[in-house]
């Protein structure tokens, strides 16, 4: 997917897949992760710059970075914050429970805004609206743009159903509560694009919600997360080496 446009709206939507290759327990693994860039032929706003500035600003091209947000302060979520918004002197975005998190990455700066539940973003004509998706981190954050009919969910919620971190959930309650009272409550078709995997919508999702909180996560999450594995990680948290439990903020 390159690109989505709505009816009259002529910002859209691209994504940049970047890729990185990581030793765990002496096995490598490739990782895969999605940028989202957000805006028009003049400007954008960039979400979760996970590594390789080089090919997002690429991408970008001559228009001009408003703002670089982060779904969260993970090294998958802000590797490349820095170099991206630095090339227009944009402004680096996160939910400042995930500040701890983001010094891991970059020991020696901040970010230049803290964000809030119900902030909001405009670019090229449309609006993302923060909305505070705890769980995974503390402070995950989702952005819902109703004018092209997404939201960008970070790790709270993929195609697969909710997001890991290390393979596990670090505050599962937290993170199905976030889902079934903020992302679920948005139309049945709108988009969900996560920082990993492809594109689904809600309506795909929506239906099992249910079996997600009768404990069917749980039953199954340690299936997948030993032994070989010749594919990309749904989970690129894992090269962070961070393990969160649900009282770490």
């Amino acid at each position: 997917m390159d690109g989505l446009e709505f009816g009259d709206v002529t910002a859209r939507i691209e994504r940049v897949v970047t890729e990185g290759v990581v030793d765990i327990d002496g096995t490598e693994h490739k990782v895969e992760n999605n940028t989202w860039i957000v805006g028009d032929d003049e400007e954008v706003i960039v979400i979760d710059p996970a590594r390789d500035a080089e090919e997002i600003l690429e991408k970008v091209g001559e228009r001009e970075v408003l703002a670089v947000i982060c779904t969260a302060g993970l090294p998958d979520h802000v590797g490349a914050a820095i170099e991206v918004a630095s090339r227009d002197e944009a402004v680096v975005a996160l939910h400042p429970k995930d500040k701890p998190l983001w010094r891991e990455t970059w020991s020696e700066t901040w970010p230049d805004i803290d964000m809030e539940d119900d902030g909001i973003f405009e670019v090229a004509g449309v609006q993302l609206d923060v909305m505070e998706t705890p769980g995974v981190t503390a402070g995950g954050v989702s952005l819902y743009c109703e004018g092209l009919g997404a939201v960008f969910t970070g790790k709270a919620l993929q195609a697969d159903g909710p997001g890991k971190l290390g393979g596990e959930y670090p505050a599962l309650a937290d993170q199905l509560t976030s889902i079934g009272g903020r992302l679920f409550t948005l139309p049945l078709g709108t988009r969900v694009l996560a920082i990993h995997g492809d594109e689904v919508t809600i309506g795909d999702l929506e239906p099992h919600f249910d079996d997600w909180v009768s404990g069917s996560l749980t039953r199954t999450s340690g299936t997948d997360t030993d032994g070989e594995n010749d594919g990309p990680l749904t989970d690129g948290t894992r090269i962070s080496g961070i393990k969160l439990g649900p009282g770490d903020e």
